[in-house]
């Protein structure tokens, strides 16, 4: 036997047949290969020996035509002569039909158009004198034809002209016909010299099969009858050891059923079919699922949870990872609706070379489970209970803020701002007599005056602007772009990009003004800004507002608490803001290249 599996005679057999059919396939096609070269050209032989037959008789046709030309001039019976008119035109359409065939190839005729170069040329040189003897025969034919009665001596001039160029055509159609037969002489030397490298080859092909197909198949049998006799005497030994092996077999089939049934009462072991279909489940599966081995064969995760939901999961394992195996924790349920956490492994397995099956190999950590599940729920409990403690804290940290803000902002407008008005009335009003003095001061006091109401205003305006709760957040957020842009002296945009016009919250409103208004300050304080833009843009779910500087930037990773909200009580503002209104703050900058603030507020 060979290592496939086949015996030594039919390897030798198949080989001997393949090289039979290489062999005389090799042969067979060299052999057609010939036969269609050389039936070809025999093809073109035969066209070769029309061309030289009709060239041949272009040379009579033309003294044919020589002769009647003649005739015509010295017949005077009017029958006769209208017999040698028709004759002359008979002759004078096939001789011009014949030339132009040679010359262009004609498939009535049987002619090719192939014409050597030489060929070429010779016609070349022939064509005048063609054209010369035609036109003049013409020229006879048609003034015969219309006038029966016209003096031969009218006619003597074309006549002369037939009989001189007739000599020189007759000669150079002899050179034409002689080359046509040159050249046919030509391929039929190449066609012999082409048979017999033909017959060369195929003795070469015949020689090299002997050498290296029929010679070599040859001792390859013999060699092959060498192996059957000793494969016969392998043979016998191994029927002796095959009977060794049953029995060490049957030993082996003992021990794996003892291994079986110990694993089936210890461990939770299955097998199956890739598309999920039990082959076998341990008695400690059947037991944790209640399930009986007298049932029909069903699917691995019926048996598992009768809840779809659960099916669903582990037939997309069992798809997912049929060939390349998995590991990790499913949910089951079993029969008396209990909940059963495994800790499973899938591992491909193939009990024979066209079976394949599924090693399921699990373990019971239903109690693990249950005791995490019971801990996540315990510290999700905590983180909530710790976030509604922090949202309470900022919440109040916030409103004592605004209130604050709001007292401040009210005594400054209601109090200093009106003392500090009426102050530059009376002062504006003042009778003095010391006019140059008085002027003096009280133009000082005049200026004095507008700088301390102007920061009073500025202050109320930075505090709480009456926008905000009069109209919404778009329009204090204008004002207070505009304004500072005028107090600072920077240029500071709002841009509005998708017209948002909504109102929301009152506190939202809020936070997010002051979140806003502490970025811009920080881009003129920290980052010297000369250009500051703030950008809304909204969706169905989410207001976003952006503020862009130009200042110098920073590198955020050197400054790591910025992430947390330890950079700074700004900062922390801005954090715990943005907290309390659940939406989310992105900081981004880079040295040189200017500062973004990014708010993402949900609607």
């Amino acid at each position: 036997m060979t290592e496939n599996g086949n015996s030594l005679d039919q390897r030798t057999f198949d080989k001997l047949r393949r090289l039979y059919i290489v062999g005389f396939s090799t042969i067979a096609f060299s052999v057609i290969v010939s036969q269609l070269l050389i039936r070809k050209h025999l093809g073109d032989q035969q066209s070769d020996s029309t061309v030289i037959n009709i060239a041949g008789r272009q040379r009579m046709l033309s003294q044919k035509l020589a002769k009647h030309v003649i005739s015509l001039s010295t017949i005077d019976a009017p029958e006769d002569k209208q017999a040698t008119l028709n004759d002359l035109k008979a002759t004078l359409h096939l001789w011009e039909f014949s030339h132009h065939a040679l010359q262009n190839g004609n498939d009535s005729l049987g002619l090719p158009k192939k014409n050597s170069k030489a060929i070429i040329e010779q016609f070349a040189v022939l064509n005048p004198v063609f054209n010369t003897i035609a036109t003049a025969s013409k020229s006879i034919a048609e003034n015969t034809d219309t006038s029966s009665h016209l003096p031969k001596e009218e006619l003597s001039s074309s006549i002369e002209i037939v009989k001189v160029n007739e000599a020189n055509f007759l000669q150079q159609m002899d050179a034409i016909v002689n080359q046509y037969d040159l050249e046919a002489e030509k391929k039929v030397s190449w066609l012999r010299s082409l048979e017999m490298w033909l017959t060369l080859l195929t003795l070469f092909i015949l020689l090299g099969e002997v050498l290296f197909i029929f010679w070599p198949a040859a001792k390859s049998v013999r060699v092959t009858l060498a192996k059957l006799l000793s494969a016969e005497k392998k043979a016998k030994r191994m029927a002796y050891d095959a009977d060794k092996l049953s029995q060490a077999k049957e030993k082996s089939i003992k021990e794996l059923r003892a291994l079986s049934h110990a694993m089936d009462d210890t461990l939770l072991f299955a097998r199956i079919l890739p598309n999920g279909t039990l082959v076998h489940i341990g008695n400690r599966f059947s037991r944790l699922f209640y399930f009986s081995k007298f049932n029909d064969k069903p699917l691995f995760w019926e048996i598992l949870s009768p809840v779809e939901s659960e099916q669903q999961v582990l037939e997309d394992i069992v798809a997912k990872y049929k060939k390349t195996g998995w590991q990790g924790e499913v949910k089951a349920t079993n029969k008396y609706d209990e909940k059963v956490w495994l800790e499973m492994a899938i591992i491909p397995y193939h009990p024979t070379e066209e079976k394949s099956e599924l090693l399921i190999i699990a373990s019971d950590i239903t109690e693990r489970k249950m005791a995490q599940l019971e801990i996540d729920i315990l510290t999700k409990a905590r983180f909530e209970e710790k976030m509604n403690q922090q949202k309470v804290i900022s919440s109040k940290i916030i409103e004592n803020q605004e209130k604050e803000q709001n007292r401040i902002a009210k005594d400054v407008h209601d109090g200093i701002g009106q003392m500090l008005t009426g102050l530059k009335y009376n002062l504006e009003s003042i009778d003095v007599t010391n006019i140059e003095k008085t002027d003096e001061k009280i133009t000082h006091l005049k200026a004095l005056t507008t700088n301390i109401i102007k920061g009073v205003r500025t202050a109320t305006f930075n505090l709480t602007p009456p926008e905000l709760s009069d109209h919404g957040i778009v329009p204090a957020l204008t004002k207070l772009t505009l304004e500072l842009s005028r107090l600072m002296g920077k240029e500071i945009i709002l841009f509005n990009k998708t017209d948002f016009n909504l109102r929301l919250d009152s506190l939202a409103e809020i936070n997010i003004y002051r979140i806003t208004q502490e970025a811009i300050n920080n881009a003129i304080k920290y980052a010297e800004s000369t250009h500051i833009i703030v950008s809304l843009s909204h969706s169905k779910d989410i207001l976003s507002i952006v503020i862009d500087d130009n200042g110098k930037g920073f590198d955020p990773n050197n400054i790591k608490r910025v992430k947390t909200g330890d950079g700074g009580m700004g900062m922390t503002f801005m954090k715990e803001r943005i907290n309390y209104i659940n939406g989310r703050l992105f900081l981004t900058s880079e040295k040189g290249k200017g500062t973004r603030v990014t708010l993402n507020i949900p609607l």
